[in-house]
């Protein structure tokens, strides 16, 4: 055969496989592309002004941080029954540092009592509300609270550099993906369900959204993340529907919560419903829980089917088990435990009051606390075979073989 022949015979399968490539490139890019056109897109629908709505009157207050050039007066003094927090009033001069009246220099009284308890020193940093005399003239309408901006977005960029330094690629991705959460739940969520949409089907569509895009973003499009994927839903969906039942038979529901009566009022204006909310609250807490039990087990499956190609559904299926039951223990405990803390006030009320088991228990505070967390830790577990099953039938599944040029002739 000739040398030129032959010689286009091995030069011929590079140029179908570097069409392919850059067709499987841009086809990604593209759907990325396309997909964040469409988030975006949604964003902007649900948060576009109404024809009916008007500002609120939160909304026209003006708050701004200011600095304590000085303090004037000060006739505060420790108290007792406060553990020593002062108490009394301080005269400041303050600087604003932004806004309109940027540099001004104002006079204002802080009045400190047990509870609204900001008490500065010159130099310290306080968020002012401002308003304007009749000659427009800013004056200090009250000092609400210390200005924590700098101390908080220290601390937030501080985890998101520890968890890129330690996590590398891995982190920077999981980091993106907790921001996209967040924006879900603050941009889309959130306006949805103050639009009147339905507050659960609301949720399901968000807990889909976020949990596909986090784990793609974690691991790419693969397998593994299918697995997750439906595993870490289906656990929510699962924490979600107890939920809802026990609330029902219950019964108990978004108007039981602390904040329903402020909602309530809100409600009649937009189209609000307050009753699925306790499920949606439920559904947003367990899906981080779930989604690392979920993404444990199928990671762990990944890895031995990659190990050991020849293991069976069934010896990947009790693999995953295994390590899901270790799992499950723990994100168990750190559900249960992470609402039990941020109940610690009523817990400890219950004690000094001395209210009878039986009132505490069928109380509505103690009943969602117990919904909240027996559910998000009941979806853990209900993910755990779901995962584990799963992963065993998809792992399994023969790849199908690629036709490969013989380069002979």
């Amino acid at each position: 055969m000739p040398k030129g022949k032959k010689a286009a015979h091995y030069q011929s399968p590079a140029q179908p496989l570097t069409a392919r490539l850059s067709r499987h490139f841009l086809l990604r890019w593209g759907a990325a592309l396309l997909g964040l056109l469409v988030f975006l897109g949604a964003v902007w629908y649900v948060n576009r002004p109404g024809p009916d709505d008007v500002p609120t009157s939160a909304s026209l207050r003006v708050f701004v941080p200011a600095r304590v050039i000085a303090v004037l007066e000060d006739n505060a003094s420790p108290d007792t029954w406060t553990e020593g927090r002062r108490i009394g009033r301080q005269t400041l001069e303050l600087e604003l540092l932004e806004g309109e009246y940027k540099g001004a220099r104002l006079t204002a009284d802080n009045f400190i009592n047990a509870y609204f308890n900001v008490d500065v020193k010159a130099g310290g940093r306080v968020i002012v509300r401002l308003d304007v005399d009749e000659n427009d003239a800013p004056y200090v309408l009250s000092i609400v609270n210390y200005d924590r901006g700098l101390i908080l977005g220290g601390f937030v960029l501080f985890f998101a550099l520890l968890l890129v330094a330690i996590g590398g690629k891995k982190g920077l991705k999981a980091l993106l993906g907790l921001a996209f959460t967040l924006v879900c739940i603050w941009s889309l969520l959130i306006p949805l369900v103050l639009r009147g949409f339905p507050p659960i089907p609301a949720t399901v569509l968000i807990v889909i959204l976020t949990t596909a895009v986090s784990l793609l973003l974690l691991t790419g499009l693969s397998r593994k993340t299918l697995c997750a994927t439906l595993g870490c839903v289906g656990g929510v969906a699962a924490a979600g529907l107890l939920a809802a039942l026990v609330g029902v038979l219950t019964p108990i529901n978004g108007f039981n919560m602390s904040e329903a009566e402020e909602l309530i009022l809100r409600a009649g204006d937009g189209g609000l419903t307050i009753s699925g909310l306790l499920v949606c609250g439920i559904l947003i807490s367990s899906l981080g829980a779930v989604m690392d039990v979920a993404m444990s087990i199928a990671s762990a499956s990944h890895e031995l089917h990659t190990l050991n190609p020849e293991l069976s559904a069934g010896q990947l299926f009790r693999s995953g088990m295994n390590i899901g039951r270790d799992a499950m223990g723990t994100m168990a405990n750190t559900l249960i435990l992470a609402f039990a803390g941020s109940s610690m006030n009523m817990l400890l009320l219950f004690q000094i009051y001395d209210y009878p088991t039986l009132q505490i228990i069928n109380s509505d505070m103690m009943a969602i606390e117990i919904i909240q967390g027996v559910a998000g830790s009941t979806g853990i577990i209900l993910t755990v075979p779901l995962v584990a099953f799963l992963s065993a039938y998809f792992m399994s599944m023969p790849v199908k073989k690629r036709k490969t040029v013989n380069a002979k002739d």
